[in-house]
């Protein structure tokens, strides 16, 4: 039987080379996807010839589905982890001034760059639906059952005033691993869960942030293997969003419900729903 094989998104350095480094020594094979190659291809040295380096820019599509294709045949038609870890802070502050607020030839306000929103969120979406294929092909190779972990951020369960967007989507990952876990662990074995990190050192914070954060208030990188390793360790442990403080981890669940009739419509209202999309018509377009 062949060895597990593993992708890791954002794996040049952080969070993402720590479980990468950490998946290694548990004898899986890993893909180190990363942006920058000259951090990438030396991580993946790092790790010896049980890791290769794929570059990837996850917010297009493209470049992610050849990543997971690439990966797929480098492990020999077998894929069973995934960590959709890359992850960004906003590119344009919402609260930009008045001279920065720019019009085009139309006079019409330009977009807000939304870059944070495609790496954080929608690469997380669309890195599950690229996952949940191959996984459905590596049977022959001794897979067939997969993992898939995305990283959430602590601002994914409070906030974060500096960064609206990065809020948002990290908001949006755990709001999707708790949809999406329970049915695609049911219907393919495939477990869903999100890490939400408090502060822990990487490249994602301007570097002065680190200079002046006090030391009793950071994570180690430690903290986020425990959640990896309690993933690894249960096939039905799915829908989960894992908070990481200091040397602890803690499961979070969602807010109460407000009274019966909303528990009810959260949690028994499932079938009516079902029956429902079953007779929408195939969608096309928006």
């Amino acid at each position: 039987m062949s060895q597990p094989v593993a992708i890791v998104t954002g794996a040049a350095s952080g969070i993402g080379l720590a479980v990468a480094t950490h998946l290694s020594t548990l004898n899986y094979r890993v893909v180190i996807a990363d942006l920058n190659p000259s951090t990438g291809e030396a991580a993946a040295a790092s790790l010896g010839p049980s890791a290769t380096f794929i570059q990837c820019d996850v917010s297009s599509y493209t470049s992610q589905a050849r990543l997971f294709k690439q990966a797929y045949e480098w492990g020999g038609n077998r894929l069973d982890f995934c960590h959709a870890n890359a992850g960004v802070d906003d590119r344009q502050l919402l609260y930009d001034g008045m001279d920065k607020e720019e019009v085009d030839d139309e006079g019409l306000v330009k977009p807000l760059n939304t870059k944070t929103m495609q790496v954080n969120l929608e690469a997380v979406i669309q890195g599950l639906w690229l996952f949940k294929y191959y996984v459905r092909r590596s049977k022959e190779a001794g897979g067939g059952k997969g993992k898939f972990v995305a990283t959430s951020s602590a601002a994914g369960l409070y906030v974060m005033t500096q960064n609206p967007q990065y809020t948002a989507s990290k908001y949006g990952v755990v709001g999707f691993v708790r949809a999406a876990g329970p049915v695609l662990t049911a219907n393919d074995s495939i477990t869903v869960n999100a890490i939400c990190p408090a502060f822990i050192p990487t490249n994602l914070p301007p570097p002065e942030i680190l200079a002046l954060w006090p030391k009793e208030h950071i994570t180690p990188l430690s903290t986020a293997l425990k959640a990896i390793d309690a993933f690894l360790a249960d096939d039905a442990m799915t829908g989960q969003a894992v908070e990481l403080s200091q040397e602890n981890i803690y499961f979070r669940k969602h807010v109460e419900w407000a009274n019966e009739s909303q528990r009810w419509c959260g949690e028994d209202s499932g079938k009516i729903w079902d029956a429902g999309y079953a007779k929408v018509p195939e969608k096309k377009g928006y």
